[in-house]
């Protein structure tokens, strides 16, 4: 209008009316304006129009209209340095904390342990000559190549050794947030496990029906865990540990509501567990007190399955211990191999008289796995009717020279003795060979019901063979 640009004037084709657009959003809603409400009266119309334009509420509006644009707040008009310099702050801080967490869930991926046995401090990160555990030493390796990072752990080593001088003699972890302490790898932990779980309960919600198998494990700390998992169905079979839980008790009524307790964590519906799978413990198995039996009354129509592998493991271990000879044979196995690894001298002979460097390792026995006597009493008879792949003559030598050798303790000379009398007994090489042909049958079908997506037919079939 007269030539002149103005931006904030608008004009409705309907109501045949000019409005100022700043005016109209930003003017107090008691200001009586004909710009605001409509100017109709087109007598004049570019006097009018420059009129407003020098008015004191038009100019406050296009002020307030061009901080808006700039987005600007009265903090920021009041405090500007101060308010770019934390919004710099917060992005910086997030930059690193995203580095953190990457770092965790890294580590936890890889099944690594986090921290240290000590110098987790901030003072101490500038050392490379300590070993800050796995955590720390890969923030300190992501900071050689990352300039946020590598300039947040400076900053916060500087100022942590200023308060570690300051106060040398004051206790506590002190108030700097570095985001680089246990607490925070802790919260970051706790945070993943909670998404994980929520994820997992979303599934098995949506699939409807879902099987349940609790086992129970001592920790480090000597306390019972028991492992709550969860199957189900989606496009494909899922397998998901949804708990671990600390056991207060082993009875089954505490493990039926330990499980109700994890269901209604997560807001499962138990009624819709449609099986469960345990071992054979009697607080599992019990008719009356057990798990499964006590389950079966809050969930009249689920399932019970023992787990067959479990089952085939405790026939065979008990297999293995009922008579004297076959507890003897593995017993003399498991010597033997404790016998020459716990002696580095006493291994240099076996690697010098043993020339087959892929079955060199000998293997002792483990309590609870039938297997472990399989892989021993292989290792040294071989398989049944193949004696060329046994170590059997290369122990016998190895024992021999350890009994002949004038330089060695007499109980060591005596140990081997005894060792290689009973290797050359007939009793012990019949009850060997005796194993060999029961393993023969039983490995493949143990293995095979520990397979992920076995064959049910395929499985009843080695079993009815077996």
């Amino acid at each position: 209008m007269n030539g002149t640009d103005r931006k904030w004037l608008t004009y409705c084709e309907e109501n045949h009316t000019l409005y100022c657009g700043v005016c109209l959003a930003f003017a107090k809603p008691s200001e009586n304006n004909p710009f605001v409400s409509g100017m109709q009266d087109w007598n004049h119309i570019s006097q009018r129009v420059e009129e407003h334009e020098r008015t004191i509420m038009h100019r406050m509006c296009a002020e307030a209209y061009f901080l808006r644009a700039s987005k600007s707040d009265i903090a920021s008009l009041l405090h500007g340095s101060q308010v770019v310099a934390h919004r710099d702050q917060v992005k910086k801080k997030r930059q690193v904390l995203e580095r953190v967490v990457d770092v965790v869930k890294f580590i936890g991926k890889r099944g690594l342990g986090y921290r240290g046995k000590e110098y987790e401090a901030a003072y101490t990160l500038d050392d490379d000559n300590i070993d800050h555990g796995n955590c720390l030493e890969l923030i300190i390796l992501l900071g050689k190549y990352d300039v946020c990072l590598k300039e947040h752990i400076t900053e916060c080593t500087e100022k942590s050794k200023k308060m570690h001088q300051s106060h040398s003699q004051a206790k506590g972890r002190g108030s700097a947030v570095t985001f680089l302490s246990k607490t925070t790898v802790n919260n970051v932990i706790s945070t993943v496990q909670r998404l994980i779980q929520e994820t997992i309960a979303k599934e098995v919600a949506e699939s409807g029906m879902f099987s349940v198998q609790i086992d129970t494990t001592q920790d480090i700390t000597s306390h019972e865990q028991c492992s709550v998992i969860l199957r189900y169905v989606t496009d494909t079979v899922q397998e998901r540990l949804l708990a671990v839980v600390k056991c207060e008790a082993s009875t089954g009524q505490y493990f039926v509501q330990m499980l109700t307790d994890v269901m209604d964590r997560f807001d499962l519906d138990i009624s819709n567990c449609i099986s469960n799978a345990t071992d054979g413990a009697s607080n599992m198995q019990g008719q009356y007190r057990g798990f499964s039996a006590l389950l079966s009354s809050k969930v009249p129509n689920h399932v019970h399955v023992w787990c067959y592998a479990h089952v085939l493991n405790l026939v065979l271990s008990d297999t293995t211990e009922v008579s004297i000879a076959s507890g003897s044979l593995f017993s003399l196995m498991n010597d033997i191999a404790v016998f020459i690894r716990e002696s580095y001298k006493r291994m240099n002979v076996w690697e010098h008289k043993s020339q087959d460097t892929r079955h060199r390792r000998l293997s002792p026995i483990g309590e609870t796995r039938w297997w472990a006597k399989d892989v021993a009493l292989k290792k040294i008879f071989g398989s049944f009717g193949k004696p060329d792949q046994s170590l059997y003559i290369d122990v016998f030598m190895t024992l021999s020279k350890f009994q002949s050798q004038a330089n060695l303790k007499t109980a060591v000379r005596v140990r081997a003795r005894g060792f290689l009398e009973a290797l050359l007994r007939y009793e012990t090489v019949l009850t060997a060979q005796l194993f060999l042909r029961i393993f023969e049958v039983t490995t493949p079908l143990s293995k095979y019901l520990q397979t992920c997506g076995l064959d049910i037919l395929s499985a009843h079939r080695m079993v009815q063979d077996t």
